[in-house]
């Protein structure tokens, strides 16, 4: 069996090849990311992987490239004007554009979310406006629950989304100036992270990926457990809620960079994003 998925040659992790998990019928195997991707074609893909092949599945790549093109031409009057999810609504317009920042911040996070999160991904758009930007996430859920979920960190909040799979998606928002600590439960198999709100503690499991619920952890750490006392309320923007080495913001230049070339983002997006970060250095 290849060390490397089958769709974009990139080194499998263990989240990938999870108790054999991924693997096709000619023993190529998907990364989760290409598994999510190709899922959005044919669901089937998630339940009975198996039974496919990568010629089968670079196919449907193929006729799903040829249906865009073909819907492109439509003309959009028959659409509708706007997406509701539950009491929110947003244009059809916003919501593209708000998925599309939405998606180019999780390539530079490097988000390893799984495949059981999808709908939670979905109701992003609805939740995050255009100017707030997002600097975490991770698979975590409530304790003691079976639906999936996210946790997403911005520079103003905290926001749990937890979606079963015919159920609407639960939100759950804390503002920056509710939360007074963080704190972090080790556990081989499936960590908690604990919010530490002014009345009560919200926890949350993260079973998914041991390594990611850390890396999530150490990325807020730093904004609500501040030694020296001073409030998150005081935190206005990305640049000074979070610290952030010179090493990381060139690492992160360089991704863009790869954004761009492969027209992922476009000239101007990539020019608004670099001028975020290069501003972090100041």
């Amino acid at each position: 069996m290849s060390n490397n998925c089958a769709l974009c040659n990139t080194e499998l992790t263990s989240m990938d090849t999870l108790l054999g998990a991924n693997k096709l019928s000619d023993d190529n195997v998907l990364c989760n990311k290409c598994l999510n991707k190709v899922s959005d074609i044919n669901e089937e893909l998630l339940y009975n992987l198996n039974k496919f092949s990568i010629n089968d599945i670079n196919k449907m790549l193929s006729e799903e490239k040829n249906e865009v093109v073909q819907a492109m031409v439509v003309a959009e009057e028959n659409l509708p004007v706007t997406i509701d999810s539950g009491s929110r609504q947003i244009s059809k317009e916003v919501y593209k554009r708000r998925h599309q920042k939405i998606k180019n911040e999780l390539e530079m996070l490097n988000a390893n979310l799984s495949i059981f999160t999808k709908g939670e991904i979905k109701e992003l758009p609805y939740l995050i406006s255009e100017e707030e930007q997002i600097i975490a996430i991770t698979d975590a859920q409530f304790v003691n629950t079976l639906a999936a979920g996210i946790l997403v960190a911005t520079p103003a909040r905290l926001i749990s989304v937890s979606k079963a799979m015919f159920g609407e998606a639960k939100i759950n928002d804390y503002p920056n100036e509710t939360i007074k600590a963080v704190s972090f439960v080790t556990d081989p198999r499936s960590p908690i992270i604990k919010v530490h709100l002014d009345e009560r503690v919200v926890e949350f499991e993260c079973f998914m990926d041991k390594e990611d619920a850390e890396k999530f952890y150490d990325k807020i750490k730093g904004v609500y457990n501040n030694p020296q006392g001073q409030s998150s309320k005081q935190i206005g923007s990305v640049n000074k809620s979070v610290s952030v080495s010179s090493e990381e913001i060139f690492n992160q230049l360089e991704k863009l960079g790869k954004l761009r070339e492969n027209g992922i983002l476009t000239d101007t997006e990539f020019a608004e994003q670099k001028k975020k970060l290069l501003e972090q250095l100041k």
